[in-house]
């Protein structure tokens, strides 16, 4: 793991595969989960209705949609790909436990796989990101792959 906050993203040369960096940590508040629904009209009741989770339909609380953690994830990812990113072309996604309001969450990235393209000045690189809870416990991981500039 990198011990410095990157303040840039990361160019195509500087990602290893089997390198690993990790995010800083975000509480889910009940805020986000109302601005989100309210955004996205994802007003199914497991999200909007707290009689839903009173019911024993959510023993962990106010749960939280799958996309939105994954959103959530991907702005706490934003450092690395600053200046740098260029494109989100695709990624493989598994939701492996709930995500409640009160949790924080952080991303653990390794680089899996990375090649040039065949135009100049770019590359493609993916990842796998492991959204964890404050207690470790992987709530989603996803294998994006993304285009990066290159330092030239």
């Amino acid at each position: 793991m990198h011990d410095v906050l990157r303040t840039t993203g990361f160019y195509y040369e500087e990602c290893e595969v089997g390198m690993k960096f990790e995010t800083r940590a975000r509480t889910v508040t009940e805020a986000d989960l109302v601005g989100f629904c309210n955004l996205t009209w994802m007003y199914e009741g497991i999200f909007t209705n707290l009689e839903h989770s009173r019911d024993g339909a959510s023993s962990g609380g106010r749960v939280i949609p799958g996309v939105m953690v994954y959103a959530m994830a991907e702005g706490l990812l934003t450092f690395s790909m600053d200046g740098t990113g260029m494109a989100f072309l695709h990624a493989d996604f598994n939701v492996k436990g709930p995500t409640y309001v009160g949790d924080t969450i952080r991303v653990e990235v390794e680089i899996l796989e990375k090649r040039l393209t065949s135009k100049p000045g770019r590359g493609l690189v993916r990842s796998r990101n492991r959204v964890l809870k404050s207690d470790g416990t992987e709530t989603i991981i996803y294998e994006p792959l993304r285009m990066l500039r290159t330092k030239d």
